[in-house]
């Protein structure tokens, strides 16, 4: 059972993970580059990332002599190398190619309500009918909001192959959150994600110097390569994996509702997109929705069946007197 000093704590390392995740569509668009003007490839992006956070996740496995994984632990720690490593970093890069940071929240914005899904799924967490009322909405104002965004800046929302990849990535980055929560207890946060992208390093570090760019690169694309590898890909799982361990997956992952939002925030210095006062009242509409949210996430408890015994000797002592 959860201290509610555990799930507060949880709540906030998940902010701070999601903090550090926002900030992965602009630095991905800033290291791919959009379709007129490429840098880094997709290709590239998605395997050095790994590779570079495998590379680090060695060394802090070796500084902390951390004991090799269970057995058992090897398939969840797969499935998030597949999902967290692979997956949605690549379907991600691709589909950045092709569509704007605006448009890619519309469908990104989906994530906590799939996260929340899975872990349903896979962890058997339970919650309230009033929780999932509240993470539809939330997810509802989300879309909303990220469609207003795409059509003021008349890049408008049609459905195409680029929102296929988008949908993918949820999926993707969904199972690799809730399977890499299932070992976290066990393993540790910061463990689970060296694991991770270890156990991608022979794959990950031989392709990166494969597919190493030849031409000339500008220096703002490698800054965001360095920074979806080292925070996206490694740092940023320390907080989020710990964050859905402590508070529970199915509740911290609603925390997810204001990635579009700080994506948005981080996108005025690095992409030079302006704030305005929608996104501000969007953004304090959807924080309602996580902290009612919260606080409806606990299953209802069932009432205390009678217990047969005390109501025997009740009825007796009502029967003598």
């Amino acid at each position: 059972m959860r201290s509610i000093k555990d799930e507060t704590l949880g709540m906030w390392l998940g902010v701070l993970g999601v903090a550090m995740f926002a900030v992965t569509l602009p630095m991905t668009r800033l290291a791919t580059g959009p379709q007129e003007a490429p840098q880094l490839s997709p290709w590239f992006v998605t395997l050095g990332r790994a590779a570079l956070a495998g590379v680090l996740s060695a060394v802090f496995l070796l500084v902390t002599r951390s004991p090799r994984p269970a057995p058992h632990q090897w398939k969840p720690l797969g499935m998030a190398v597949l999902g967290n490593a692979i997956g949605f970093p690549l379907l991600l890069a691709y589909a950045l190619r092709v569509v704007t940071a605006s448009h890619a929240a519309v469908v990104t914005a989906l994530l906590p309500l799939v996260t929340a899904a899975v872990a349903a799924w896979v962890l058997h967490q339970r919650a309230r009918l009033g929780f999932w009322l509240c993470a539809i909405a939330g997810s509802l104002l989300v879309v909303v909001f990220s469609v207003l965004r795409a059509s003021q800046g008349g890049h408008g929302f049609g459905f195409e192959w680029a929102d296929l990849l988008l949908v993918g990535a949820v999926i993707a980055a969904s199972l690799g959150y809730i399977y890499g929560a299932q070992v976290t207890p066990s393993l540790g946060a910061e463990r689970v994600i060296c694991w991770v992208c270890v156990m991608a390093l022979p794959v990950t570090l031989p392709a990166t110097l494969m597919l190493w760019p030849t031409q000339p690169v500008a220096t703002a694309s490698w800054l965001g390569f360095v920074y979806v590898g080292t925070f996206s890909m490694w740092i940023g799982f320390f907080a989020w994996y710990r964050g859905l361990a402590l508070g529970g997956a199915l509740r911290v992952s609603q925390t997810q509702l204001l990635q579009p939002f700080l994506s948005i925030l981080a996108s005025i210095p690095i992409l030079g997109e302006p704030l305005d006062v929608v996104t501000l009242a969007f953004a304090v509409a959807v924080v309602a929705t996580v902290v009612i949210g919260k606080r409806l996430s606990q299953p209802a408890l069932p009432a205390p069946a009678p217990t047969r015994g005390l109501d025997d000797k009740r009825a007796h002592v009502v029967y003598r007197d």
